[in-house]
């Protein structure tokens, strides 16, 4: 059966869009189309939805696929046990909602042994439909009937009888449906620290928690994914609570009517069915639902913050000095061409213990001259601050009248190392500089993120960038899905320059993988710089299908044909050329001439493929062709009278640096070793439900500090007012 028109039904209602737009957008997808290609080259046949609404559609998708997976398991479990009815099979069919089906399938599902099914061995369960009769005035006497071998009294066979009634009441949809009701309006969740830990030294981040309880529905993710990592450590003792006793009355009142011994034992098995059985199964449920709902938020939150640390400003193609620095190991200092490509590295030691300083100075000012370098980027790790005062003296003296000067003095910038211990230990890195140890390639990890972040940041893991919130604690499959999205949609947001691009980085390229990237490589290095963009046509295994999805976001600056320099997409390079003949000029023209591009009527070009979207993309295309939509790169100075936590007090102002995002606010490097939080109470005058909408990662900001906590290590800044 083809499930993709009621796919379609089921995702636009759930997501608000219109049916022909999500049809057409699971077709696109179907055929291999990526969300990156959909949203920018096939806008009339998705009515111009974006990439964000594009992945919801394909997460969706894919959720409802596994829910249609797991039907057909339930149908040929029940099949085969004899027991699928036409009514059963409707309703299985029917259900989409993946608690419901689960509730549908309980009393088919195989299970352990349980106390229920001993007593229906035991021949128990006719008694069991008598006691729900509630008819037998002297239920004890009928149950001496079914005193046996197995059996030993008449109390032992209603104790089996109970259990079946328990397993019935456990398993009734209505009952679960009215147990989760309850959770849903007032479970709290409750924590409490485990016996003999308090007093721990690892259990003191986790003691806001050693005596805490919060509405479930209230509960913020962090703060949940902060009390399950306790709970995983040992620390903490977690626990839904709802009104037992409300709850179990409003059981007995669906089973019990009037009064009597079998009103008695029925409402005694109510009760040990909601105690033992269905509250554990729905306190289970609702603690998996609360943990899937904090790994969203926190996925969420990562992938935005691993956006915005890839779109970082690039400084572009600069001669640069990238400084890894360090107090008794010395400072690990190497020059870079504009390519990027390692010219020179050495060590030096202008800090304790050794402090040769001097010497480091005249070898950074030889570096400097000889490779005319024209930009310094330095890790923001341990002795980052020292390191930038040293610079600044060596740059000073550059400029002194009294000692040659370089053609320009370089700028310095303090670049975020996080991750690039990984990366110089990776793969990547040894493939890259197999002859370099992993100091050198730390230090051109910095470099190269000063140059052009995203092309350098691709090649590390997302969770060791350092810019997530409890990465560790989610689940790790949807993590690394949203954070491959996240890099793909990043990457071909900017494009790519197809004749300097890594291997990793064509990785992300809408269309391509690791093979057809490595397949890119070889051909460049057997043929040199590709001239065009139908060259790709040339390189091995790389199909028509795959030169439609890559092509549109591969640059080749000065190529002859200025387009393919462009993100106007080849298919679309007949319409451009038409423009300029109609125009009477070259496209080069129209790219050069506003006044040419602005007699342009693009009504004169819509046809039953092409439409007034992608015609106003083109000429967007035409004004700025090739544009990279990150900003411009800042220069920053922190604060030079603070050094360290020891020289803050109450009221400061400083300058910092956003460097992570969270759901309870923004850290913020302000120079001393040490990020300060903002919480988000203090991120404006006014209320703020989610930290994004005031600041982003590697902003520049104003602080003022309103506690300092020595022991602990801890920062207290606001942005109030500033």
């Amino acid at each position: 059966m083809d499930y993709i028109k009621t796919f379609t039904q089921l995702i636009a209602s759930e997501l608000h869009l219109s049916e022909h737009a999500v049809g057409n957008t699971l077709k696109l997808l179907s055929e291999g189309c990526t969300i990156p290609f959909i949203s920018r080259y096939r806008k009339e046949r998705t009515g111009g939805l974006d990439e964000v609404q594009i992945t919801a559609i394909s997460d969706r998708s894919e959720r409802l696929k596994e829910i249609q997976k797991r039907k057909e398991t339930i149908v040929n479990t029940i099949t085969e046990q004899q027991k699928m009815t036409p009514e059963l099979q409707k309703r299985i069919s029917d259900c989409w909602e993946l608690s419901v089906l689960e509730d549908i399938y309980l009393p088919f599902k195989p299970k352990r042994h349980t106390r229920a099914q001993t007593a229906r061995e035991q021949g128990l369960e006719p008694l069991a439909t008598l006691l729900l009769m509630q008819r037998e005035p002297h239920p004890e006497q009928a149950a001496r009937k079914y005193v046996n071998g197995q059996v030993a009294d008449a109390a032992a066979a209603l104790k089996g009888a109970q259990d079946i009634i328990a397993e019935e009441v456990s398993e009734d949809e209505q009952c679960r449906n009215q147990v989760r009701a309850a959770f849903r309006r007032e479970a709290f969740i409750v924590s409490k620290v485990a016996r003999g830990k308090k007093d721990s030294d690892e259990a003191q981040k986790y003691s806001d928690y050693f005596d805490w309880e919060e509405p479930l529905k209230r509960c913020s993710s962090h703060r949940l994914l902060a009390m399950r990592r306790g709970e995983s450590e040992g620390i903490l003792r977690l626990a839904l609570t709802i009104g037992d006793e409300e709850a179990t009355s409003r059981l007995q009142r669906k089973y019990v009517r009037g009064s009597g011994a079998c009103q008695r034992l029925v409402a005694e098995a109510v009760e040990d069915g909601y105690k033992r059985l269905l509250k554990p199964s729905i306190e289970n449920e609702f603690m998996t639902l609360g943990k899937e709902r904090a790994d969203e938020e926190a996925i969420r939150v990562f992938a935005e913050n691993l956006r915005q640390l890839l779109l970082s400003a690039p400084l572009g193609q600069k001669r640069v000095m990238g400084i890894d620095p360090g107090f008794r190991t010395g400072c690990k200092v190497v020059c870079l061409d504009a390519q990027g490509n390692l010219l020179h590295h050495e060590a030096i030691f202008p800090h304790p213990p050794v402090n040769h300083r001097m010497q480091a100075s005249m070898h950074v000012r030889q570096m400097i001259q000889e490779y005319k370098t024209e930009a310094i980027a330095i890790g923001n790790g341990t002795a980052s601050r020292e390191t930038k005062d040293f610079i600044d003296d060596v740059l000073s003296s550059l400029s002194s009248p009294t000692t040659p000067t370089s053609p320009t003095t370089p700028t310095v910038y303090i670049v975020s190392e996080d991750g690039a211990s990984v990366y110089s230990a990776s793969k990547v890195a040894r493939d890259e500089f197999p002859d370099e140890d992993v100091t050198v390639r730390g230090a051109v990890s910095i470099g190269r993120r000063l140059m052009d972040p995203l092309a350098e940041l691709v090649k590390i893991d997302p969770k060791s960038i350092g810019v997530g919130q409890y990465q560790h604690d989610v689940d790790q499959a949807k993590l690394k899905h949203a954070l491959d999205q996240t890099v793909e949609s990043s990457v071909n947001l900017v494009g790519v320059n197809l004749n300097t691009a890594s291997q990793h980085l064509l990785t992300y390229v809408s269309g391509l993988g690791p093979v057809l990237a490595q397949n890119i490589v070889d051909y460049r290095r057997q043929h040199g710089a590709f001239a065009s963009r139908a060259e790709l046509k040339k390189v091995p295994r790389l199909g028509p299908a795959a030169f439609q999805q890559c092509a549109g976001f591969l640059r080749i600056p000065h190529a002859k044909n200025p387009l393919d320099n462009s993100a106007v997409h080849p298919e679309s390079y007949h319409i451009v050329e038409q423009m300029a003949r109609d125009q009477h000029c070259t496209v080069d023209d129209l790219i050069s001439n506003k006044a040419l591009r602005q007699q342009i009527d693009i009504q004169r070009y819509v046809s039953q493929e092409v439409g007034l979207p992608t015609l106003t993309d083109i000429l967007n295309e035409l004004e700025k062709p090739g544009r990279d939509p990150r900003q411009q790169i800042e220069e920053f100075e922190f604060d030079s009278s603070v050094q360290t936590i020891d020289d803050l007090h109450e009221g400061m102002e400083l300058p910092g640096i956003v460097t992570n995002i969270t759901n309870f606010g923004a850290f913020v490097d302000i120079g001393v070793h040490q990020d300060g939080l903002v919480h988000v109470s203090q991120l404006a005058n006014r209320y703020v439900s989610d930290p994004t909408l005031v600041v982003h990662l590697h902003q520049h900001v104003r602080v003022r500090v309103i506690g300092v906590d020595l022991r602990r290590q801890r920062i207290s800044l606001s942005m109030k007012g500033l």
